[in-house]
């Protein structure tokens, strides 16, 4: 009897081993299939914490720590939060959200490193780069070339060709029609927009590391509705607020009236905060010979107008210097 129990006691103990271990690789295999979705899905990574959470067990309490973010270049320029969830795309070195009903991104974010702005694009053959829609994009909401032939517009880039140089496919993949709206060239996009790409890439040199995300405004303008006359005195009956744009082309691509850039600037310093700007232009001829800071904004404008929250991955008051920077005294101070 003795040895029927110890025999008995070593069956139970053996059972319950491999039931232990078979739960823990079978956890462990979960946890990376969860990781491998965080890669690829853009909503799984912006809900990665409570996605760690729940599967947190006596096996790894720590896991949200013990398993790192996710890799990919999503995971790096994305490191800051999302401005918005709507129709999110993953290309090679920038992240867009699509606005299918204009057929030109909500935003475009990107992360700029020193190394490939610096670049001399020698590697890249501008004759591989043209312009071609998303073939992802469904048919029904997707921008083709015929829109923008005789529109009078360019086709402007939202995230700049030539903060792309290291790679022949990221530069390709700015061409596609998610990455572009339609631009007033001479005034603006030749002009005052270029000077904007061309300062994000000298942040870019001076600082390292630089987050950008850039997208259309259709901002409302105030309106007179009807005209009351008495004698010599001429007043508006009324007043109202809309929004107005051209659209082009048969899928009616939506011709945004303004076009802004919010710009992060990571500080050389260990442990300094980080600087931030914002800048609104008009869509419209500007000139080449004007200051952009004139067109420096308030953050919380852009978001007020195009319903998008940026760097909610940080708080705003860890920001340098202050919160919403109009004053170049600010930028002179930051390193």
């Amino acid at each position: 009897m003795p040895f029927l129990g110890v025999g008995l006691g070593l069956l139970i103990l053996t059972g319950s081993s491999c039931f232990v271990l078979g739960a823990f690789y079978e956890h462990c295999d979960f946890l990376r299939n969860l990781h491998e979705l965080i890669q690829e899905d853009p909503y799984a990574f912006y809900i990665r914490e409570k996605l760690y959470a729940t599967v947190a067990t006596a096996f790894n309490p720590n896991c949200l720590h013990r398993m790192p973010d996710s890799c990919s270049r999503m995971s790096e320029i994305m490191k800051y939060g999302f401005p918005g969830l709507d129709d999110i795309r993953v290309y090679s070195d920038f992240v867009l959200s699509y606005d299918r009903r204009n057929r030109v991104a909500h935003w475009v974010y990107e992360h700029l490193r020193a190394p490939c702005v610096k670049a001399d694009g020698t590697n890249i053959n501008r004759k591989e780069c043209w312009y071609q829609p998303d073939m992802s994009v469904p048919s029904n909401f997707r921008a083709n070339l015929t829109d923008y032939k005789n529109s009078g517009f360019d086709r402007g880039h939202l995230a700049a060709a030539g903060n792309h140089k290291c790679h022949q496919t990221h530069c390709n993949e700015t061409f596609y029609l998610t990455n572009i709206a339609p631009q007033v060239g001479k005034g603006f996009n030749h002009d005052a927009w270029n000077q904007l790409e061309i300062y994000v890439r000298e942040l870019t040199e001076s600082y390292g590391s630089v987050y950008v995300c850039t997208g259309p405004l259709y901002k409302p303008k105030r309106q007179l509705v009807g005209i009351a006359t008495y004698s010599e005195h001429t007043r508006p009956t009324d007043e109202k607020w809309c929004v107005e744009y051209e659209v082009i082309g048969e899928n009616t691509v939506a011709v945004p009236t303004h076009f802004f850039k919010v710009i992060l600037v990571e500080s050389k310093m260990s442990g300094g905060h980080p600087y931030m700007e914002a800048y609104i232009m008009p869509n419209a001829p500007i000139g080449k010979n004007i200051n952009i800071r004139n067109f420096l904004a308030d953050i919380r404008e852009i978001e007020h107008i195009a319903g998008l929250q940026f760097f909610n991955g940080i708080r705003r008051s860890f920001f340098f210097g202050t919160n919403y920077s109009t004053t170049p005294e600010i930028y002179n101070n930051f390193q």
